[in-house]
């Protein structure tokens, strides 16, 4: 069977593929093909046997197309290190391995495999960790989250830790596991400030300060190991006292609860009374100056009256007895509602109830206006007359016996 037969049956010869290649190359880039003719029947590109004519390629031609053919490959090996860098991210490219710098998001280009390499992370990306598990441990029996406080009580606390990253480069070249550092930070900072918290801080009092505190320990052992990451949040999730003595603690909140709700009442109701009473206070403190000063005031006239009266007793001495007498005695007078009279002769004394017999004159009606009604002041006027001349005459009569 002749190559002819070979070629019309099965797969294309390679030199006949390799020649069709050359032909092709050399009339692209204006290139002869010096035509080769065959020595025998057996050779197909022999001029016997009805062969066609065979070109074999020269040189030039065949280095220009090996340069067409590198340069393709090189602009194709150069292409391979442009890369595009999504917002939120940023790219770490290192040379042979080792850190060279750090791109933004974009259209970026680094020397290609193997002078440069680069690797994406999302630092807009927020991550959490979940502190605190509810594995039991064998050796002491209590959860991975106990802990003991200060005053010697346990108390189960799990919270979760947010963060994102401010340092590609130190993510990803200072620590092996960054993201196990972050669990392990808040462990010990949390164990720290419980260790040195009362429980009742921990449970109630200074729970949202705790986390504060929690966050500000995680990001300062964080720094110092140069993570690269920044917390962003601590959430705490759980915090309670174990099982067993859960019920005794809510008793004592209750309790707690009270105490404050009472304390609460009497602070209330103290600050409604105190004012009363200091406005009492105030009130009474300025009716005794008050009165002090009208006491004194008193004090000081009725002195200044006794010192003139004085003057005008050594003045006349009876005249001043009489005039003080009389005053005396009207001034007794006009505070009762009777009036008593003595007879000389040694009758018994007579007691007039002014008050009764005006008290009788309101309750009766009175007359109709007319001449009736003059007599009753006309009688009251002779006996007021009359009590006016008796009293006169007595004062006259204790007068001359003093005398």
């Amino acid at each position: 069977m002749t190559n002819n037969n070979r070629n019309e049956g099965g797969p294309p010869d390679l030199d006949e593929l390799w020649r069709d290649f050359n032909r092709k190359l050399s009339g692209l880039f204006g290139g002869k093909a010096t035509p080769r003719r065959g020595n025998g029947a057996g050779d197909p590109g022999g001029g016997g046997g009805g062969g066609g004519p065979s070109f074999q390629p020269s040189m030039k031609s065949a280095g220009v197309g090996a340069a067409l053919i590198a340069g393709v490959v090189v602009l194709i090996w150069l292409g391979s290190g442009v890369f595009i860098v999504q917002e939120g991210q940023k790219a770490v490219v290192t040379s042979f391995g080792r850190y060279s710098n750090t791109v933004d998001a974009g259209f970026q280009w680094r020397l290609p495999y193997p002078f440069q390499a680069h690797e994406t992370i999302n630092v807009s990306q927020l991550r959490s960790t979940e502190v605190g598990r509810n594995s039991v441990s064998q050796a002491t029996g209590l959860r991975d989250s106990s802990m003991l406080t200060q005053d010697e009580n346990i108390v189960d606390i799990r919270f979760t830790v947010q963060y994102r990253l401010k340092d590609a480069r130190l993510f990803l070249f200072k620590n092996r596991d960054p993201e196990a550092a972050v669990t392990l930070a808040a462990e010990s900072a949390v164990r720290e400030i419980v260790g040195k918290s009362k429980i009742d801080s921990v449970l109630y009092e200074q729970r949202d300060a705790i986390a504060s505190q929690i966050g500000q320990s995680v990001q300062t052992q964080l720094d110092r190991l140069e993570t690269g990451i920044l917390i962003v949040n601590v959430n705490v999730q759980s915090v309670q006292p174990p099982e067993q003595v859960q019920a005794a603690f809510e008793d004592t909140l209750k309790a707690g609860q009270d105490g404050d709700r009472l304390k609460k009442e009497g602070q209330a109701y103290a600050s409604s009374e105190i004012p009363k009473a200091q406005g009492t206070s105030a009130r009474l403190r300025q009716d005794s100056e008050g009165y002090k000063a009208r006491v004194v005031s008193q004090a000081e006239g009725d002195a200044d009256r006794f010192a003139r009266q004085l003057v005008e007793y050594q003045k006349a001495p009876q005249v001043t007895r009489d005039r003080l007498y009389t005053d005396a005695m009207r001034e007794v007078y006009t505070n009762i509602t009777k009036v008593m009279i003595d007879s000389r002769n040694g009758a018994n004394l007579l007691s007039l109830p002014l008050d009764k017999l005006l008290q009788q004159a309101a309750v009766v009606p009175a007359p109709a206006a007319g001449p009736a009604a003059a007599p009753p002041p006309a009688e009251s006027t002779a006996s007021s007359g009359s009590v006016d001349v008796r009293s006169r005459e007595n004062q006259r009569g204790r007068d001359r016996d003093g005398r």
